[in-house]
């Protein structure tokens, strides 16, 4: 279980629904803390150390939506999308512009904390799991054109554009492709290393995740030098220092 040391924000209108999830948090242990707005959530925001913030769609004022973007302009943190807006193009649109992942209510209480930690491990790298003795020979770091990425330090900096990021979801999209550098990943497998294949839309939020991360590591998003398609097998990553996969 992860530690009382995390602390979740849950913006929320509906009192019962925020109750709920306030209860689910405590559960495993977490600290929450909530707010009834955006607003309401910048102030706890500019107070308080939060780990991960989960945010309704449908929120008075500045929607849900616009408040995860402003967020994620600003910063990395976790953000998971709850919300009542079930179709696959709420969902899509969602990831596309800020969350790392997206519940839809009504929910099982096992599949947000499941969520949850799942954003947690990506976000927090002392909760991530010591995978160096499954990635053999992958490079600690890796070239890619106008980026360098640095699996061990979960770091990836811009040279051409410093103020260029990347969010804890993609750069968890680009670890699982690096583990097997030219060799196609399916979409199976980085579903269960998300850990969230049990969402029914979860194939396109995968190639939304590929998008996202396209637009910012390749210099023409249109003809991808690094991140290529396999017709039916998947993703592959292709480095500035490995041969290009078959």
């Amino acid at each position: 279980m992860l530690n009382d040391r995390i602390r979740i924000l849950i913006v929320e209108d509906d009192p019962e629904m925020a109750e709920l999830v306030s209860d689910l948090v405590e559960a495993e242990g977490w600290t929450p803390l909530a707010a009834s707005s955006a607003e309401a959530a910048e102030t706890v925001l500019a107070r308080e150390t939060v780990h991960l913030v989960l945010v309704d769609h449908n929120l008075p004022g500045t929607s849900g939506r616009t408040f995860a973007q402003r967020l994620r302009a600003r910063t990395n943190i976790g953000i998971v999308m709850v919300t009542a807006a079930g179709s696959a193009a709420d969902r899509v649109l969602g990831l596309e512009t800020a969350a790392d992942d997206y519940v839809v209510k009504p929910f099982e209480p096992i599949e947000l904390t499941a969520r949850i930690k799942a954003v947690l491990r990506r976000t927090i790298p002392s909760l991530k799991p010591d995978r160096e003795s499954e990635r053999g020979s992958e490079p600690a770091a890796l070239r890619l054109g106008d980026w360098s990425v640095d699996l061990t330090r979960r770091n990836a900096l811009c040279l051409a554009d410093p103020a260029k990021s990347l969010t804890s979801a993609e750069f968890s999209l680009l670890e699982i492709l690096a583990e097997t550098p030219n060799v196609p990943v399916s979409r199976a497998h980085i579903l269960e290393r998300l850990g969230t294949e049990s969402d029914r839309y979860i194939d396109r939020n995968v190639d939304v995740l590929v998008l996202r991360l396209r637009r910012k590591i390749e210099r023409n998003p249109d003809l991808p030098r690094h991140i290529r398609t396999r017709r039916g097998k998947g993703y592959v990553l292709e480095t500035d220092d490995g041969e290009p996969a078959s």
